[in-house]
């Protein structure tokens, strides 16, 4: 801080040994300038609840199980689930696992937190609205909070094997490769001694309600939540690049959201000057640079969860079977403190393997969910702060080792030319089985340890010039999948390979070029599946126009396309059930179809495996083409009378995508947040759940799943990276930032990410010096 400078805003902050100076910069990044590490972090937490204080509380409280106190008994049900889920093991050997650092950031970050909030109770002007409109305070917190709360990570493998065990169970192994893809691919053997009919429908009812986001409309969900969340990143060499210089692109594919999952931030104190995106409830950052090494992650799907089904003693349903012997089960009895009734006291069950999900007394039997995201070390994205200080390549994949969840392709770039990629991520070592069902909790089905860090494959500087992912199986096809199972639940590969048609060829590539594939939206799967089925069919007089509006398309999704909204409406909500309903035709009973159909559409609103379709598709040209023809000429007939429902015109060629396809995200408590601007407006949106721009919709074609926040970053260029954080920076409705980004968002611009002081204070808008509480004016 100059002597004599003035500023927009001065707070005394208890703990700072010496003033941190926040700029804030016109598109409402904040600058954070300390002289020390501690007075840092700090001043993040301080932050980070000054822009998204509803947020941080409403994470913390659904993480920990403390819903009811603020909002009623009608989360009694979720804060016992999310209690389950809660790391409860040594606390020493929790902080050991990230490095030696990390307990006194966590203890920093969350004293800046509560300094924030014993300032609102100071000055009531300062506390959000939503606190005002719920009338409650917020809570404290303490340090230990970022690391026990693990249920807001990235997970769902458990479910994955439950809707196999389900699928099995009712109508057995053909089906069920009729409901996803597996890579890769292996024949299904049920686990010896695993009875799949004592398995129920709602044996993940407790998890669900644990891992889903708070809905105020409900108590949380009763069916699957398999939404698919992703991402993309890669990384370009020097060769390859206008400047020489290397470039690294990330775009998160997360749940859209209002505010946004993440935060950016600029942390600069002696020995650390970072800045990127992480989540604003965590301390540090986990996509960006440190003026040393990019990086950025996508989703590495790592198999971290398994569904363990025990034999429970009769008469003493609290014993299970284990090697041979009845064992009891860890009771822990905790009490839930609800507003406006009494206290509810709930016992939550473990056994050696993990929290009990579901039990059945009367069959004798109990479910626990292990999960390597339970461990010590192993709090979602928490592990970042160890990358953060990497001065080199070497340095910084040495810090993956202490990475745990969720899993991730990390890629990484420095300034000298360097480029890599390399799996992060715990893997439990499954020795004789391979956890795509679940398994005896007998003893039988144990983790031998995890899999070393150096048994994955990584890359270093690829002869290619670039590497990119996107979620796709990229294991080599040498990988030693039976002894070192890692994942057989894979994203489909479409976006890495449109990725990978564009750099495959690109020179000279500048950081526009990334922004712009980030926001690309041709659909390869479509090309496929249309290749599949239009080659050789002659339509009747009623679709050939639709067929016509087909051929002649490129098989990009933008906004103005009409080929893109007819497909989108026929490739889903009709070709894809005329499929699956043809082959189960041959798998299943007449009266079964109904309720089989329903299994495997149980995730349309969230997604379609279109893998399945194309397998379908080719299949029935090969072997049946008049059955083809028949199924194609209905579901394009049935597609074309819904279309043209949908938009209210008969003619294909007023037809656009964008009519359909929007993004109209909302506050959570948009309902009764009436004074404030917190349900945004309706842009037309490109793209699907298959494009690079991934633009996942629900039922009613609003945009639910997506990049909200994306980065491209100039390596050794700092100043000239780019970024987007939709809506805004700010947390807090009617702010200046609050949603001053979405318009750009909404047409796949970028803004200026700056890094370098002169950068920085060339665009400050507002700047605001936090002083230790000795220093403090008035």
């Amino acid at each position: 801080m100059k002597p004599g400078e003035e500023y927009d805003d001065e707070y005394p902050v208890p703990g700072l040994a010496e003033p941190v100076e926040i700029l804030v910069d016109d598109h409402g990044v904040p600058h954070l300038y300390a002289r020390s590490a501690d007075d840092l972090f700090r001043a993040q937490g301080f932050q980070a609840a000054r822009d998204r204080l509803f947020q941080l509380d409403l994470w913390r409280r659904r993480g920990l199980g403390r819903l009811s106190e603020v909002f009623g008994e009608r989360f009694v049900a979720r804060d016992r689930a999310a209690r389950l889920f809660l790391y409860r093991g040594d606390m020493d050997a929790e902080w050991a696992a990230y490095g030696p650092e990390t307990e006194r950031v966590a203890r920093a970050f969350t004293d800046g937190i509560n300094a924030y909030v014993e300032l609102c109770e100071q000055r009531p002007e300062l506390l959000p609205a939503e606190f005002r409109e719920l009338g409650y305070r917020p809570a404290r917190w303490e340090p230990r909070d970022v690391a026990v709360i693990r249920s807001h990570g990235l997970f769902g493998n458990v479910e994955q094997e439950v809707a196999r065990a389900r699928t099995l169970r009712d109508f057995g192994p053909e089906v069920e490769e009729l409901r996803r893809v597996r890579e890769p691919w292996r024949r299904l053997r049920v686990p010896e001694g695993l009875d799949l009919s004592l398995i129920p429908d709602d044996v993940l009812a407790d998890y669900r309600r644990a891992t889903a986001p708070v809905d105020f409309t409900d108590d949380g969900p009763s069916s699957p939540h398999t939404r698919p969340e992703g991402s993309n990143n890669w990384v370009i060499g020097p060769e390859r690049t206008a400047t020489g210089r290397p470039l690294l692109a990330n775009d998160p594919h997360r749940a859209i959201t209002v505010p946004s999952l993440r935060y950016l931030v600029h942390l600069s104190a002696p020995g650390l000057d970072a800045i990127g995106a992480g989540e604003p409830v965590l301390p540090g950052l986990s996509i960006g640079h440190n003026g040393h090494v990019a990086f950025g992650v996508t989703i590495f799907a790592i198999d971290q969860e398994d569904l363990y089904v025990y034999e429970t003693r009769p008469g003493a349903p609290d014993e299970y079977r284990y090697a041979g012997r009845w064992e009891p089960m860890r009771v822990v009895r905790e009490t839930i403190d609800v507003a406006g009734g009494e206290p509810v006291d709930v016992e939550l069950r473990f056994t050696r393997h993990g929290p009990v999900v579901h039990t059945d007394p009367d069959r004798h039997t109990a479910f626990a969910v292990r999960a390597a995201w339970l461990e010590p070390g192993t709090a979602p994205y928490l592990g970042s702060l160890e990358w953060l200080r990497a001065r080199t390549a070497d340095a910084f994949v040495d810090a993956l080792d202490r990475w745990g969840t969720p899993g991730e392709n990390v890629v990484y770039a420095t300034p000298d030319g360097t480029i890599g990629w390399r799996p992060a991520g715990r893997i439990p070592l499954r020795r004789g089985w391979d956890g795509t069902l679940p398994v005896p909790g007998d003893g039988r089905y144990e983790w031998s340890g995890h899999v070393a860090p150096d048994r994955l494959p990584s890359v270093r500087n690829p002869p290619e010039g670039w590497f990119a992912s996107a979620n796709e199986m990229n294991l080599p096809a040498d990988f030693p999948h039976d002894r070192c199972p890692v994942a057989f639940d894979w994203d489909h590969r479409f976006r890495y390979d449109r990725i990978a048609e564009v750099l495959r060829e690109a020179t000279a590539v500048t950081v526009a070029d990334c922004v712009r594939l980030q926001g690309d939206t041709v659909n390869l799967a479509a090309g496929r599946v249309l290749g599949a089925v239009l080659d050789g069919y002659e339509p009747g007089a009623q679709v050939a126009g639709v067929v016509g509006l087909l051929r002649a398309w490129d098989g990009d999704e933008t906004v103005d396309s009409a080929a893109a909204a007819f497909y989108e409406v026929w490739s889903r909500r009709h070709l894809r059930p005329a499929l699956l309903r043809h082959a189960l035709s041959a798998l299943v009973a007449p009266d079964r179809v109904p309720e089989a159909m329903r299994r495997l559409l149980a995730d349309e609103v969230v997604g379609v495996d279109v893998r399945t379709d194309i397998a379908l598709l080719e299949a029935l040209r090969r072997d049946d083409r008049s059955t083809l023809d028949v199924l194609l000429t209905r579901s394009l007939r049935e597609a074309r009378r819904e279309t043209a429902n949908l938009l209210g015109d008969d003619d294909p060629a007023r037809w656009r995508w964008g009519a359909l396809h929007h993004a109209a995200p909302a506050h959570p408590l948009a309902g009764r947040l009436g004074r404030h601007p917190a349900r945004l407006p309706r842009r037309e949106r490109g793209g699907s759940g298959d494009t690079v721009m991934s633009t996942g919709y629900d039922r009613h074609f609003a945009q639910d799943e997506g990049a909200s926040f994306r980065i491209v970053v100039d390596v050794g260029g700092w100043d000239n990276s780019r970024a987007m954080n939709s809506p805004g920076q700010s947390g807090r409705p009617g702010a200046a930032h609050w949603d001053d980004l979405y318009p750009d968002w909404s047409e796949d611009r970028s803004f200026p990410l700056h890094y370098s002081r002169k950068a920085v204070e060339a665009h400050t808008r507002t700047r605001t010096v936090l002083t230790p509480v000795a220093q403090a004016h008035g």
